[in-house]
């Protein structure tokens, strides 16, 4: 990050305090706190916040774990409350109302179900207008906090409570959305894909990209689940890793309309090698499914063309 050190990074006093009631395990409050960490210390921020388990878990009157100025709205508003304030604080600092030298930054965070379901419209709107403000979508692959059921992010084959595996089923049957390109067709400066790294370096160089460059930007951040995905609670950073290996969760950005990708790996493992480190997946690994690995199989590895294609175009 410009000015700093990984380690000066990863010391900075967290904007996310602990305390919060999040599940062990979870990848949402590590990818937050990480997110909050590319903020300069000098600098303010407003959080928005859609309803979900980030907001449930971090936020309940008058007790919070966010140590910014923090706005908690219902699950589609978080792209136009924060809009919204952008543009309050924008009128007020012309107006000599906020003083010069105090900076803020504007973030906002939402899970899949309110940022590719039932936020996408406000999302939109934001992006589209252009407001100086980040949305990061935590996305956990399927609204975790009502009961773990399907979203559009959901993966193919997936097991939920609205997706039942069973003698007529086979989990969920559509593919997951490609939110990310979708927020790039709007002509941002900057959109990105991340997850929880070892290093935790892409994230960071990411999530600082995306405060300072002027204009809306977008993060999609993979953070695993271990109740809805079902794996062992230390085994959250393995999952990560076994998802950009894979190739299943590609890391790329669009910073100006040019397209990056950001890792690629040495050796691209096979997909069930992801989905066998999954309760929800254990589906597929019985005698008869093996052509439903071979489709998800051919999906990452068409969807991964398409990146490489358009990173090199």
């Amino acid at each position: 990050m410009a000015g700093y050190s990984l380690k000066e990074v990863m010391n900075k006093p967290e904007r996310l305090a602990p305390g919060h009631r999040m599940c062990a395990g979870c990848g949402a409050t590590i990818g937050v706190r990480a997110v909050l960490r590319a903020l300069h210390e000098e600098d303010h921020a407003v959080i928005g916040n859609a309803t979900g388990c980030l907001e449930v878990s971090s936020y309940t009157y008058p007790y919070t774990a966010w140590e910014d100025s923090y706005i908690h709205n219902a699950f589609e508003n978080a792209g136009a409350t924060l809009s919204g304030v952008e543009t309050a604080y924008r009128v007020l600092k012309k107006r000599g109302r906020i003083p010069a030298e105090d900076n803020y930054k504007f973030i906002t965070f939402g899970g899949d179900g309110g940022t590719y379901d039932i936020g996408f419209q406000s999302l939109s709107g934001a992006m589209e207008r252009g407001h100086d403000l980040v949305y990061v979508c935590y996305d956990n692959g399927a609204y975790m906090n009502t009961g773990i059921q399907r979203s559009s992010a959901t993966p193919q084959f997936a097991d939920t409570t609205t997706t039942p595996v069973g003698k007529e089923s086979n989990g969920k049957m559509q593919t997951r959305k490609d939110l990310a390109a979708i927020i790039a067709e709007h002509n941002v400066p900057y959109v990105a894909q991340t997850t929880l790294t070892k290093d935790f370096k892409d994230i960071h160089l990411k999530a600082e990209k995306a405060i300072y460059t002027e204009g809306a930007a977008f993060l999609n951040m993979l953070t695993p689940c271990p109740r809805g995905w079902r794996y062992d609670t230390p085994d959250v950073m393995k999952i990560c890793q076994l998802a950009i290996d894979t190739c299943y969760w590609p890391m790329f950005e669009v910073d100006h309309g040019v397209w990056t990708l950001t890792y690629e790996p040495k050796n691209k493992l096979p997909i069930e090698d992801f989905l066998r480190a999954q309760g929800r997946f254990k589906h597929l690994f019985k005698p008869g499914n093996e052509d439903l690995i071979v489709q998800f199989q051919n999906e990452v590895d068409r969807r991964w063309e398409d990146l490489l294609y358009r990173c090199a175009k």
